[in-house]
């Protein structure tokens, strides 16, 4: 784990490609930092290759630290939810298998309960068209993704998949979340 700031907290979620959740969470007001690795799965030291055959069990996922004086674990998870498909089971768009999976891997007892909270509440509203299939995994040893997967929307947004697929999702946030982004 690295080295966190004075009352700063993490968070990880798996939504899909990590490339889409990081692009999602980065200018997100009180997220101090977000990396792109993998967790969830039985190979130690796992890489993207090996991830992506989908033999490995780790899910693509995003490590967030935050200051909970600026955003709590509440609000990312409702973005969290608001921004990738929590219904559809391992896949996200065209990206299908179980590194790809819906889920939350809680470091603490309190964040287990608010993403269990959340999703009976969302459940319970009828706001998706199907059950949440998000699920909620302990979390285990979380792996550093590769340095170019590292802000890869920032640095690669002209790349086809970055404008086909992140693009619209922080346009969505921009116009949906806008006031709860950095200026």
């Amino acid at each position: 784990m690295t080295s966190l700031p004075r009352g700063g907290q993490q968070a990880i979620f798996a939504g899909g490609c990590f490339w889409c959740t990081e692009a999602v969470f980065k200018d997100m007001r009180g997220v101090l930092r977000v990396e792109s690795g993998y967790i969830g799965g039985h190979l130690p030291n796992p890489d993207y290759r090996s991830v992506c055959e989908g033999t490995t069990g780790h899910a693509e996922a995003v490590r967030l630290t935050f200051d909970p004086s600026q955003v709590s674990f509440r609000d990312l998870l409702t973005l969290f939810f608001a921004t990738h498909d929590p219904t559809s089971l391992n896949r996200q768009g065209g990206d299908v298998g179980t590194q790809y999976r819906s889920a939350v891997f809680p470091l603490s007892a309190e964040q287990e309960r608010e993403t269990r909270e959340v999703i009976a509440d969302l459940d319970g509203q009828g706001v998706f068209d199907r059950p949440i299939v998000t699920t909620v995994e302990p979390a285990s040893e979380f792996y550093v993704a590769e340095d170019y997967h590292q802000d890869f929307y920032a640095r690669n947004p002209r790349q086809g998949y970055c404008v086909a697929v992140i693009a619209p999702k922080v346009a969505k946030l921009r116009k949906e979340y806008g006031d709860r982004l950095r200026a």
